[in-house]
């Protein structure tokens, strides 16, 4: 599927008061579904701009593309440049700490009477409750929502290996953005739109709360999670890589079996169903896990797509960078990088095509 030649939201225009991850991530959307966007920076630029370690690259992936501007919101000439810029504008996003907007006099409720059509998206840690002015950053509420408890092993909650809530956070705002952009067409008026990390974290928890008990039996992290399937974790290949084998039903058993000729093993009934192999684990996964070792990562991809069997090796972002795939597909984008060099960097493009 092509991209269609006029994006859906062409024609809309954003301002941003945003920074770091969750804000700018609302406008790295809409920009990619055809919207303009205005990424207002304080006086000296965006501090994402200069962050290191993880973060050197937060600013080059979500806010590539977008207009920016230094905007002095405290001097009478950078909120005259503001309301300049409102005026035309359908959204507002921000993500700056509680009250910051309200000082600043660009609260929803300063310029919902002068801006009635305005979509004005307010994005925080917590929404109403005890918590809500608390300030909070994404590895803060990870551990406070159950998703870093889910993540690690017993005793050892770890954080997600991205902005997990940030990101979902964002997402759900837009999904209101979007809703509100649709009711402003029936009404004409915009609407205060609010998301947050904590009530994120807590959505992407509801799958394990779903299932507790009245007395509320305590879930175990997903590393201790009671087995499912006995084939469904990783092995170590002989150039040091690893693969992920996911064998959930009995023909996946046998593609897999037929992957390597191992008819032994196909023909041995004690794995001819997924009680037997869960009920003898430990035997079969050592079993294959001598197997695999034998084998280079690529001679295991090959074997396990021609006869389709579910898996995926382990890569890192450097990886990504130059996966046939996404180069392939067109799923990457070059960018301008934060270095001195001047050099450029791939990034995905937002994962969603149109027809």
């Amino acid at each position: 599927m092509s991209a269609p030649a006029i994006l859906p939201l062409k024609g809309l225009r954003v301002v941003e008061f945003t920074h770091v991850v969750m804000g700018p991530l609302v406008g790295r959307v809409l920009l990619d579904l055809g919207a303009e966007v205005l990424h207002v920076e304080p006086p000296g630029g965006d501090p994402t701009r200069t962050m290191g370690g993880f973060g050197r690259g937060f600013f080059t992936f979500y806010n590539h593309g977008k207009a920016c501007e230094e905007v002095d919101l405290k001097a009478a000439a950078g909120q005259q440049r503001i309301h300049e810029v409102l005026a035309t504008a359908d959204v507002l996003v921000e993500n700056y700490a509680p009250g910051v907007m309200q000082r600043l006099q660009l609260g929803h409720e300063a310029l919902a009477s002068r801006y009635p059509g305005l979509v004005y998206c307010s994005l925080k840690g917590f929404l109403d409750g005890p918590y809500a002015e608390r300030i909070a950053v994404d590895e803060v509420v990870q551990m406070m929502s159950g998703l870093a408890y889910m993540t690690g092993l017993p005793g050892r909650p770890m954080r997600a290996g991205t902005s997990a809530l940030d990101i979902t956070g964002g997402l759900f705002a837009v999904i209101g953005i979007l809703a509100a952009l649709y009711e402003r067409r029936l009404t004409g008026r915009g609407r205060l739109v609010r998301a947050s990390l904590f009530e994120s974290g807590a959505f992407l928890m509801g799958q394990f709360m779903g299932g507790l008990s009245a007395k509320h039996v305590s879930i175990p992290p997903m590393p201790a999670r009671e087995q499912i399937w006995a084939v469904y974790q990783l092995f170590d290949t002989a150039d040091g890589r690893q693969i992920f084998l996911a064998i959930v039903s009995d023909k996946h058993w046998r593609a897999l079996c037929r992957a390597f000729a191992w008819s032994d093993l196909a023909l041995d009934e004690r794995w001819a169903t997924g009680a037997g192999r869960l009920a003898d684990q430990a035997e079969l996964v050592s079993l294959l896990q001598q197997r695999l070792h034998a084998f280079p990562l690529a001679d295991i991809v090959a074997a396990c797509e021609r006869e389709n069997v579910p898996f995926g090796e382990v890569n890192t972002p450097s990886d990504l960078a130059s996966n046939e795939h996404l180069l392939a597909g067109n799923h990457l984008t070059e960018v301008q990088g934060q270095g001195q060099d001047g050099s450029t960097v791939q990034v995905p493009r937002l994962p969603i095509r149109f027809a």
